[in-house]
């Protein structure tokens, strides 16, 4: 029964389905109806409205036209008021640009008088120009034909004047001031905050005269003039140092004997006057810097062009160079690199006649610039320097170079031509310092051999001085600050000598210092004696400065006997000559 029930249910439910349906698809054909009407009615309202169109489309393009009639219409009216305008605006501009073409024509012929006017003012200009150039050439000329005759003059004088102080037997003083430096800012500026005077205080007012503006502590500010045979301004080279000193390289072929010596304060560019700059590694004397070229490789390349000028009497240069250092002498040629500060020690005898000397000094002979700076750079790498506040490469010792010209005796062997013609093919060689191959090697020369005997013809030394100084300023301790006592002490009785020689007191003390009793036959006896006094320019050193000018002009007031000419003499070389003798040839 159960089952039947079931059955029953489902046939009910799918007749009211199929019902459902019918009335479905009668609802569907009846939307389908009304859809077809609509079509129909949608294709007839659209037939209208194209005929609706068709229809207004002449009307909306007479609408058109008459729109477009009035704008033209209006568009016209608006041309013609702004052609009327433009044509006002037209005349306007007529009337302007007539009264400005009148104006600018009014100003042309202004302009064109104004020009002729200043054409004709030029003219004339020029020809007063020409007459002022005509007379300014003719001035100028005048000027130098002055200039020639007072450059003349001048050299005349100081000519004349060298003539009275050789005969006056005084020394020469050549005073030089080096550049202000950078450190001697940093030395100032502590200085510069407490005086009225900062920055250099030594000038060179003209080729003789130094003014120094001090400004002491305790001491009203105050002008010093000092009066040399040359000064020597910041800006001059070592070309003109040199140039005033050649003559005395000829008086040296002549038979004098000479003395150039550089005295000052250290750091004040003593070194660099007589040698050339300081370079590390390598000397400034082997350097290709020609223009920086001391006085002491200038010296040996004029001293042997001058000897290949004439080779007839070609003499024969030995030289020397020692150092006194803590007033002991010591031989540089002697040294060698091992025994730097344990080399040969020397000591200063004085001979019958009276001459200074140096028993066993080594002398190597040289027969060319080249091979003498050469020697003088091998032994200048052994002298004592050690840095200070105030220098970094500064001198501890007292350089003393001597060339010793001999020639062949007649009763001796002559020079051998070969010699004499290595020497002239070498003396030009000085235009580039390069070291010689060719070193001169020490040798023993036998006591009595006579084929080594000479005559000395004349005796050149140069001279280095160490720089005196002020051990609170160089702040030097230990080892330094003994250096800097033995050469401010040999440095008094330097300035003890000349004191005594101006004074012309009966006893000279050179014997107070090794330095004084080396250069005894240079400062009293008959050499030409220059002393080129180097300053520093800065106010940190303006006491060590008037201290070395008064040093110079001390110097400048000894009276010594008159230079005069060595006459050849016939003497055997012997082991107990040395600067002021002849040389011992090892």
């Amino acid at each position: 029964m159960p089952g039947h029930r079931k059955l029953w249910g489902f046939s009910e439910r799918g007749l009211r389905l199929r019902h459902q349906m019918r009335v479905k698809e009668e609802r569907i054909a009846e939307l389908e109806t009304e859809n077809a009407i609509l079509h129909l009615k949608l294709a007839e309202y659209q037939e209208r409205m194209n005929r609706s169109s068709r229809e207004a489309w002449p009307y909306a393009l007479l609408r058109t036209r008459q729109c477009q009639q009035g704008s033209v219409h209006a568009a016209f009216l608006q041309l013609g008021y702004l052609t009327r305008k433009l044509q006002q605006d037209v005349k306007e501009l007529r009337s302007s640009f007539l009264v400005l073409l009148q104006s600018h024509q009014d100003e042309y012929q202004n302009c064109l008088s104004d020009i002729m006017a200043a054409v004709q003012g030029e003219q004339a200009s020029s020809e007063a120009l020409r007459a002022c150039q005509s007379e300014a050439a003719c001035l100028q000329r005048c000027l130098q034909e002055l200039d020639s005759r007072f450059r003349l003059e001048q050299q005349r004088r100081r000519t004349l004047h060298n003539s009275l102080v050789e005969l006056k037997g005084n020394i020469r003083v050549h005073c030089r001031i080096r550049p202000f430096l950078s450190f001697d800012k940093e030395l100032d500026g502590s200085a510069s905050q407490n005086c009225n005077t900062p920055g250099e205080v030594a000038h060179a007012v003209d080729d003789e005269t130094v003014l120094v503006r001090c400004a002491l502590p305790g001491r009203p500010p105050a002008e010093k003039t000092y009066s040399f045979e040359r000064v020597y301004g910041p800006a001059e080279s070592q070309a003109t140092v040199f140039g005033d000193l050649r003559p005395l390289l000829i008086s040296l072929l002549d038979g004098y004997n000479v003395c150039i010596m550089a005295y000052g304060q250290t750091g004040s560019g003593k070194s660099y006057t007589m040698l050339g700059p300081h370079s590390e590694g390598d000397s400034a004397l082997l350097s290709d810097a020609l223009e920086d070229l001391g006085i002491i490789p200038r010296a040996a390349e004029e001293l042997f062009r001058l000897i290949s000028e004439n080779p007839s009497r070609s003499p024969k240069v030995d030289v020397s160079i020692v150092e006194i250092y803590n007033n002991n002498i010591f031989d540089l040629l002697a040294k060698d690199s091992s025994t730097a500060m344990s080399g040969s020690k020397c000591q200063t005898v004085t001979t019958q006649e009276g001459r200074s000397e140096v028993p066993k000094l080594t002398c190597r002979a040289v027969a060319s610039a080249v091979e003498f700076v050469g020697l003088i750079h091998r032994g200048i790498q052994l002298r004592v320097q050690h840095p200070t506040l105030v220098h970094k490469n500064s001198s501890r010792s007292h350089l003393i170079v001597t060339a010793t010209l001999t020639t062949a005796s007649s009763l001796g062997s002559t020079a051998p031509q070969s010699s004499q013609a290595s020497l002239q093919k070498k003396a030009g060689a000085g235009n580039r310092w390069t070291t010689s191959p060719r070193a001169s090697s020490p040798h023993t020369v036998p006591v009595d051999s006579a084929d080594h005997s000479g005559q000395v013809l004349a005796r050149l030394q140069l001279v280095d001085l160490a720089g005196s100084e002020c051990a609170a300023v160089s702040g030097v301790t230990g080892v330094a600050l003994k250096e800097t006592s033995f050469i401010n002490r040999s440095l008094a009785a330097l300035a003890d000598v000349l004191g005594a020689l101006s004074e012309r007191c009966d006893h000279i003390p050179y014997r107070n210092s090794k330095l004084t009793h080396l250069l005894q036959d240079s400062i009293g006896g008959d050499a030409k004696l220059l002393m080129i006094l180097c300053v520093s320019p800065g106010q940190k050193h303006v006491a060590e400065t008037l201290r070395a000018l008064k040093f110079g002009a001390r110097a400048r007031q000894v009276e010594r006997r008159p230079s005069r000419r060595r006459p050849p003499s016939s003497q055997m070389q012997k082991p107990g000559l040395g600067l002021a003798g002849s040389p011992t040839l090892l």
